[in-house]
C-alpha cells in the first residue's frame, strides 16, 4: 500500500516506513512565459525556446530553424527587448508579476486545503519545476489550469502538452485534469463587463468606440479546425450584448508574411482616426493578465497609432490581472472544475 493510501485509510504505518504526506489537491495556473530580463540575451533565449514549438510555428523545422537561428535570433531579440524594458516593473516582468498576483490570490480565497501555484510554458518558473513540487508536496490530484479565455492549440494546447510530458517522465503520476476554455462563461463575460464599465468610470472622456484587441493568429490554423477565432468572437459578442453597445473586433500582433486573422488592431486603430472617431478606449479580452503585447504594443504603440492618424483621446483599460471582478471569476471556475475533489 503507497504513502498515500495509507494516509487516508487511517492505517498505521509500520515503524521504518518512510514519511508520509498528507494528500493535497494542487492548482496549477499557466501563463505563456516572459524573458528572465529585459536584454538582448535573455530575449533570445526565450525566443529561441518560444519560436521552437511546433504548437507555434507550424513549419517543418529543416525549413523553419536554419530562419530562426540565421536571421530571426540575431535580429529581433534586440529590439524586443528595448519594448520589454519599456514595461518592466522593479519586481519584474508584468506577465510574471500578476501572474504571482493571480496565484496568491486564488491560494488565499481557495485555504489550505489547496495548493496553488503559477508556470510559464516558455521561461520560468518552468512547468516541469512547479510539477514536480507539487507532487513533492504531496499532491495526488491536480488541476492545470491554462489562463487562455479562447482556444488555440499554440496556447492552452501547448500549455498541456507540455504538462503531459512532464507526467509521462513519473511513474507515480497524479490524476490530472484540466480547465476548458471559458470565452463565452457567464462569469468571464460578466468580469470582463464589470472591469471595463469600472476602468471607463475612471477616464476624463467617454470613448466614442470601444476596441477589443485579441492576440492574432496566422489563418491557415482558422482553416486546419483551431476554434481560436470563432471563440474570441464570440467573446465580442457576447461582451458587446452585456455591455449594451457595439465593440470593435480586432487581432494583434502579426509576424511574418503569411496571411493573419483580421481586421489587424493596427489598421483598424489608423482607419477609425482617419475616419474621424476622435475618443476611443482598447482593451485586450483574450489576455488573463497584462503583459508585453497589451503594454507596449496597445497601450504605447496603440496611442501612436491612433493619434498620428487625427484621433484626440486614448486609453488602454487593463486585463482583468489579480483585480476583484478577476479573482471572482478564477474562483468560480476552478471550484468548478475541483467538484468531487475538494
Amino acid at each position: 500500500m503507497s504513502d498515500i493510501d495509507i494516509s487516508r485509510s487511517g492505517m498505521e504505518p509500520p515503524v521504518d516506513h518512510p514519511p508520509i504526506l498528507k494528500p493535497r489537491i494542487g492548482v496549477l495556473l499557466i501563463n505563456l512565459g516572459t524573458p528572465a530580463a529585459p536584454t538582448t540575451k535573455a530575449v533570445r533565449d526565450y525566443l529561441g525556446e518560444f519560436l521552437s514549438d511546433k504548437r507555434v510555428v507550424e513549419i517543418p523545422a529543416i525549413v523553419w530553424q536554419p530562419l530562426l537561428r540565421g536571421v530571426i535570433l540575431n535580429t529581433r531579440p534586440q529590439k524586443s527587448a528595448a519594448a520589454y524594458a519599456e514595461v518592466w516593473t522593479d519586481q519584474g516582468s508584468p506577465l510574471a508579476v500578476y501572474s504571482k498576483r493571480q496565484s496568491e490570490a486564488l491560494k488565499g480565497r481557495l485555504g489550505d486545503a489547496v495548493l496553488v501555484d503559477y508556470a510559464m510554458r516558455y521561461g520560468q518558473p518552468s512547468i516541469e519545476s512547479r510539477l514536480t513540487a507539487m507532487k513533492e508536496a504531496g499532491c495526488d490530484r491536480i488541476l492545470l489550469a491554462p489562463l487562455y479565455p479562447q482556444y488555440s492549440g499554440a496556447t492552452t494546447g501547448t500549455a498541456n502538452d507540455k504538462a503531459f510530458e512532464v507526467l509521462q517522465a513519473m511513474r507515480w503520476q497524479p490524476a490530472i485534469r484540466t480547465l476548458p476554455p471559458y470565452h463565452d462563461d457567464p462569469a468571464h463575460i460578466d468580469a470582463l463587463k464589470r472591469n471595463i464599465e469600472h476602468a471607463v468610470a475612471s477616464l476624463d472622456f467617454v470613448p466614442d468606440k470601444i476596441v477589443t484587441s485579441f492576440h492574432g493568429m496566422p489563418l491557415r490554423t482558422l482553416h486546419l479546425g483551431d476554434p481560436y477565432h470563432c471563440q474570441c468572437r464570440k467573446t465580442a459578442r457576447l461582451l458587446s450584448e452585456a455591455m449594451g453597445q457595439e465593440l470593435v473586433v480586432s487581432f494583434q500582433s502579426r509576424f511574418g508574411r503569411a496571411k493573419w486573422l483580421e481586421p489587424a488592431t493596427d489598421d483598424t486603430l489608423e482607419a477609425l482616426g482617419k475616419a474621424g472617431v476622435k475618443k476611443i478606449a482598447v482593451v485586450a479580452p483574450g489576455f488573463s493578465v497584462d503583459c508585453l503585447e497589451t503594454l507596449e504594443e496597445l497601450a504605447i504603440q496603440g496611442r501612436e497609432q491612433f493619434e498620428d492618424a487625427g484621433g484626440e483621446k486614448f486609453a488602454y483599460l487593463p486585463c482583468l490581472n489579480a483585480s476583484g471582478e478577476g479573482m471572482d471569476m478564477l474562483e468560480t471556475l476552478v471550484r468548478r472544475e475541483l467538484g468531487g475533489w475538494i
